[in-house]
C-alpha cells in the first residue's frame, strides 16, 4: 500500500512529466487560468538523501550476511577543496553503513609511492570500491594512475574499461561501475519523471567527468536522447541552447547560461562550479546558469544543492552494488 506522502511525490513527478510534454509540444507553459507556472526546483540533496536511505537498506541486508561494503578513498596533498570533498565522502559512508578506507599522502608523494597505495587498495578485500582524488599534484602521470585501478572496483566508474563497456553496449543492463555525475543527473531527472525520448539536448563542455560520458548514456537506447556536444571549438553555441529541450552546463564558467540562450520551457542542469567573490570579498559557488534563467524554465537544478549531491549518492551506489554482485544477489 503507498503512503501519503509516496502518493505525493508520485503524483507531483506525473504533474511535471505533463508540463514537460506540454512544453515539448510547442504549447504555452501557463496554467488553466493563464499564469505563468514557476519552474520546478529539481531538489538533489532530497533525491540525493532517499537514494542513501534505500542504500542503507541493501547495506544491512549485505551485513546480515557477513558481507560488508568499504569505500577507499586515496588524497595526495592537502587542496583545501579535496580534502573537504573526502571528508564529505566518509560522513556519506558513516550514514549508510559503508566502511571507510582512507589513504592520506603527502603533497611530495611520488608516482610510485602513490602506485603501491593503488595496488594495496586492488588486493584488500575489505575494499569494495575506491576513489583517487583528483586532481594529482604536477609530475605524477594521471592516466597511469587511472589504468592502475581494479576496474571492479572503480568506483567512479572512470576507468577505461568500464567507459568502453558504456561504448559497447547501448542496450540492456551495465554489469560495470557508471560515471557518478552523468548517472546522478539522470537519476535526477528520472525522480521527476522528465523522460528524455527524443528530447534535444545540449550539453557544454567536454571534460571526461561529465561532458563526454553523460553523451554515451543519454544516447543508450533506453534514455534515447539526441545530444549536442558543444565546446571551445562551436561557432554559435547560443544557437544549440535555444534549440535544446534540455540544457547541461558544465563548463565552469560562472552564469555563461543568459536567459536569452533558453528556450521557454526548457529543463536547465547546472554542474558547472565556479568561486566569485560577492561584495563583501566572501567566496561563493557560482553554477553556470545565470539565476535570470530560472523565470524562464520548466525546471532546473540548483547549484548548489543540485548535481553535487547526486555525484556524492552514486559513488555510494556504486560500492555497494559491487558488493551485491560479488555476494551474487
Amino acid at each position: 500500500m503507498l503512503t501519503a506522502v509516496t502518493r505525493v511525490r508520485r503524483a507531483g513527478a506525473r504533474a511535471l512529466a505533463r508540463r514537460y510534454r506540454t512544453i515539448r509540444q510547442g504549447t504555452s507553459f501557463h496554467g488553466n487560468e493563464g499564469v505563468f507556472l514557476m519552474a520546478m526546483i529539481l531538489d538533489g540533496k532530497a533525491v540525493a538523501a532517499r537514494v542513501k536511505a534505500d542504500l542503507a537498506e541493501r547495506v544491512r541486508v549485505l551485513r546480515a550476511r557477513g558481507i560488508v561494503p568499504g569505500l577507499g578513498t586515496v588524497l595526495v596533498g592537502s587542496d583545501p577543496g579535496s580534502v573537504k570533498y573526502v571528508a564529505g565522502k566518509h560522513r556519506d559512508c558513516e550514514e549508510v553503513g559503508i566502511a571507510s578506507i582512507r589513504h592520506d599522502l603527502p603533497a611530495d608523494a611520488t608516482q610510485r609511492e602513490l602506485l603501491d597505495v593503488i595496488a594495496e587498495l586492488n588486493a584488500d578485500p575489505a575494499c569494495t570500491g575506491y576513489i583517487v582524488q583528483l586532481p594529482l599534484p604536477g609530475g605524477i602521470d594521471q592516466n597511469a594512475v587511472i589504468d592502475a585501478i581494479d576496474p571492479a572496483k572503480d568506483a567512479d566508474g572512470m576507468h577505461p574499461y568500464n567507459l568502453g563497456e558504456l561504448v559497447l553496449h547501448t542496450r540492456g543492463a551495465l554489469t560495470t561501475p557508471l560515471p557518478c555525475t552523468p548517472n546522478g543527473v539522470l537519476t535526477l531527472l528520472d525522480h521527476y519523471g522528465i523522460d528524455l525520448d527524443g528530447s534535444e539536448v545540449c550539453v557544454l563542455g567536454r571534460g571526461i567527468t561529465i561532458g563526454r560520458t553523460i553523451g554515451l548514456m543519454l544516447t543508450r537506447a533506453d534514455v534515447n536522447a539526441t545530444v549536442t556536444l558543444c565546446h571551445t571549438g562551436t561557432k554559435d553555441v547560443a544557437a544549440h541552447m535555444r534549440e535544446a529541450d534540455v540544457i547541461i552546463a558544465a563548463v565552469g564558467s560562472a552564469g555563461f547560461v543568459k536567459p536569452d540562450d533558453v528556450k521557454p520551457g526548457a529543463v536547465l542542469v547546472d554542474v558547472g562550479v565556479s568561486r566569485v567573490a560577492d561584495e563583501s570579498g566572501r567566496m561563493r559557488i557560482h553554477g553556470d546558469i545565470d539565476h535570470g534563467c530560472y523565470d524562464v524554465a520548466g525546471a532546473y537544478t540548483p547549484n548548489p544543492g543540485g548535481v553535487g549531491p547526486m555525484t556524492r549518492a552514486m559513488l555510494l551506489r556504486n560500492v555497494v552494488e559491487v558488493a551485491e554482485r560479488a555476494a551474487g544477489e
